[in-house]
């Protein structure tokens, strides 16, 4: 069972984030973008700032839905890492892909001027918010997670350890990487697609992002993600964090309660914000609640 959905959440990555270039997404003014060594960062908007992170295999146009609102009041910082949506990779080849991109998003603040931003990351995105909030603990106002645990194995097995996790995802990872060059797996991308997305129109997203991702990146930030275990530093986390997560018919809203509240029971200023009918994507299956749940977190 962990095999098989391992090999899920790989498909999600190792599929080389978008069938040709990614859309812009629409802006109050015109945009600028800043090259980083493991991330490239789009600015659009005036106004108090908010970072968008992306997930894995993921480009910036994830926010397409929220961002030209956002612009309207905040400079948006819409982030992508290098590698997703046929980007070069530039810096993610290297090993420590996750502290690269933690480097480069405080570079980013000095680099900018901002204190205290408020920043959204959306599963790997989320996992990067943590990190970046346990290292820079002064840099981030207020997090807001979207569905991602501070281990992604406890997705897979209750009470994980790494020591059960990492040959998968090593071999996982492996297998991604000696994919790079070839066609996708059209099966793999659809299955993914269906398991990650409710809607229709949002699963044809998700699988045309995902068939741009560079799968060797992707494998790499895959195995980190999976790999990365923050559960003993919850605690120390004191940046404010609100956590959206997903219930369904498939995933009924007890059983999501039980895996999110528990995995961020040590955190100490948490806000838990479910949202229905929705999967791991859940700004594509519910654009609506899932802007109003933003606002929410940006006037606080």
């Amino acid at each position: 069972m962990i095999r098989r959905l391992l090999f899920a959440l790989a498909a999600t990555a190792a599929i080389p984030a978008i069938l040709g270039a990614p859309a812009p997404a629409a802006a109050a003014t015109t945009a600028r973008t800043i090259q980083m060594d493991h991330i490239s960062v789009e600015i659009i908007g005036t106004g108090s700032p908010v970072i968008l992170i992306p997930g894995l295999s993921s480009p910036r146009a994830v926010w397409d839905g929220v961002a030209p609102d956002l612009a309207k009041g905040h400079r948006v910082y819409l982030v992508q890492v290098n590698g997703f949506a046929g980007e070069d990779p530039r810096g993610n080849l290297e090993p420590g892909i996750l502290d690269g991109v933690v480097a480069d998003l405080h570079a980013l603040l000095a680099r900018e001027k901002l204190q205290g931003a408020a920043v959204v990351g959306h599963s790997l995105g989320g996992l990067l918010g943590l990190l970046w909030a346990k290292a820079h603990p002064g840099d981030l106002a207020k997090l807001m997670v979207v569905d991602a645990l501070p281990f992604a194995a406890s997705i897979f097995l209750p009470d994980p350890t790494l020591a059960a996790i990492e040959p998968n995802a090593a071999a996982m990872r492996d297998t991604m990487v000696r994919g790079h060059g070839k066609p996708a797996n059209e099966a793999a991308v659809t299955g993914t697609a269906n398991a990650l997305a409710r809607k229709p129109e949002s699963r044809v997203k998700v699988a045309a992002w995902m068939r741009a991702a560079d799968a060797r990146v992707s494998g790499a930030a895959m195995y980190a993600d999976l790999t990365t275990d923050l559960r003993a530093d919850m605690a120390g986390i004191a940046t404010p964090i609100t956590l959206v997560y997903p219930w369904s018919d498939q995933v009924p809203l007890a059983r999501a309660d039980a895996l999110y509240r528990g995995e961020y029971a040590k955190a100490p200023h948490m806000t838990f914000v479910p949202i229905g009918d929705a999967a791991h994507f859940v700004m594509l299956d519910q654009p609506e609640a899932f802007r109003a749940v933003l606002t929410a977190f940006l006037a606080c």
